[in-house]
């Protein structure tokens, strides 16, 4: 059996601060708050590290107010997954370089080369810190749902596993193309052949954006698994925030139906990460605190 850490992908969340459910109310700093958070859980997905690129002042802080063997989980930079890019996301002395910049968004195709490396290259080093201190658990790369299985695809994500030499890499699907029966085997080859984590979601199914759970360990370190929440009323819905997109609190009964597969799953790797991304108000806080408690009754 794995070592199982639960935890969730955020714990400075804008309604999680503000609901004032989670943290003591004299917790006002973001120090407070993290050394907080890691004495209930072991693991964390840093999230804003896919709006803007991390710094290392951060992460060497990140280190500072956690204690030993607590494990950062890092989410890609948004350019890096094939989202759009607005931008002023990008460090200011780049976004002034580019001839492009007054476009709306940016894309991964439409950077030249030397600035891409440069880009890697500061992500790269902001996270030394983590390394140093061997809290790096995994670097996420979420790839937005527009990007689908094809041969340029694979090419890039073994590209983006070149970028980041030593760490480990997962890599989260979000259209189905992955997943459809004429590629699903190849999918999951590529992942093991390439050492990338495959991530198992929980998330609402039958709507275009669905990905199906699909309960594989393709690298024998890690596996992960991402509960997206599964509020069908706000998965597709247009105009609102990501908090309220994955407002959803799993029952006990939903927790404990997942615990068997958890640990099914967990059975074929040394560490298995669960991370809850129900992330309005202190709904994943609560669901993690509760399967932790399944998990090591």
């Amino acid at each position: 059996m794995s070592r199982i850490l639960v935890g969730t992908t955020s714990w400075t969340e804008k309604t999680l601060v503000e609901s004032g459910r989670f943290y003591p109310p004299d917790m006002h700093t973001a120090e407070a708050r993290l050394r907080y958070y890691s004495a209930q859980f072991p693991v964390v997905e840093v999230d804003s590290s896919y709006y803007g690129l991390p710094t290392s002042r951060n992460a060497g802080l990140w280190v500072e107010r956690t204690p030993d063997g607590f494990v950062f989980d890092v989410k890609a930079f948004r350019l890096f997954t094939q989202h759009q890019t607005p931008p002023d996301a990008l460090p200011k002395d780049i976004r002034e370089g580019l001839t492009m910049s007054t476009k709306k968004n940016l894309y991964y195709k439409d950077v030249p080369a030397e600035v891409l490396d440069e880009l890697w290259g500061r992500f790269r080093s902001a996270l030394d810190p983590l390394r140093q201190a061997g809290k790096l658990g995994e670097v996420l790369f979420q790839f937005a749902p527009w990007f689908v299985f094809r041969p340029s695809s694979l090419e890039l994500i073994a590209d983006c596993v070149e970028q980041l030499p030593g760490d480990r890499i997962a890599v989260e699907f979000r259209n189905k193309s992955w997943f459809a029966e004429k590629h699903l085997a190849e999918t999951i080859a590529f992942e093991r052949k390439h050492g990338l984590i495959h991530v198992v979601v929980d998330e609402p199914q039958g709507f275009p954006s669905s990905v199906p759970a699909v309960w594989e360990a393709t690298s024998p370190d890690l596996a992960i698994m991402r509960l997206h929440g599964r509020n069908r009323a706000t998965w597709a819905k247009k105009g609102i925030s990501a908090a309220e997109r994955f407002n959803y609190l799993y029952s006990d009964e939903e927790l404990r139906k997942l615990a068997g597969s958890v640990n099914g799953l967990g059975e074929h790797a040394k560490e298995l990460h669960v991370l809850f991304n129900n992330c309005y108000r202190d709904n994943a806080q609560r669901n993690a605190l509760m399967l932790q408690g399944l998990m090591n009754p």
